[in-house]
């Protein structure tokens, strides 16, 4: 996964930010928005299909013998379904890849439960 993500990603400068970084990676919905007229989520396939694929699979991955993540999930849970919780625990791995590409750091687990 993480050879998939790095090759895939390429150089992580060519982000700005990394709202612009989940946009590319498929782990926001896409919104057709003017003069503040919403169309719906036309261009939804826009982005890079192996990075969604990749960030769900690792979401999924990271869960599995995990009772810290299992906790954060049924957290989210409360909130929104299943499905949603998972896209939402994929997201949130995608902004820690970014800041981590970013910033040269390693992961650490208790400050991405944390928040």
């Amino acid at each position: 996964m993480a050879l998939t993500i790095l090759y895939e990603v390429g150089d992580i400068s060519r982000f700005n930010t990394v709202q612009d970084f989940a946009s590319y990676s498929r782990l926001i919905k896409c919104k057709a928005e003017s003069a503040g007229k919403s169309y719906g989520t036309q261009g939804n396939k826009i982005g890079n299909a192996h990075l969604k694929w990749a960030f769900g699979e690792i979401a999924v991955l990271y869960l599995r013998g995990n009772d810290k993540a299992k906790a954060y999930l049924l957290k989210l849970q409360k909130r929104m379904s299943k499905a949603k919780a998972l896209s939402a625990l994929a997201h949130k791995i995608g902004r820690c890849v970014y800041y981590m590409l970013k910033n040269q750091k390693v992961f650490d687990e208790k400050r991405f439960l944390a928040g």
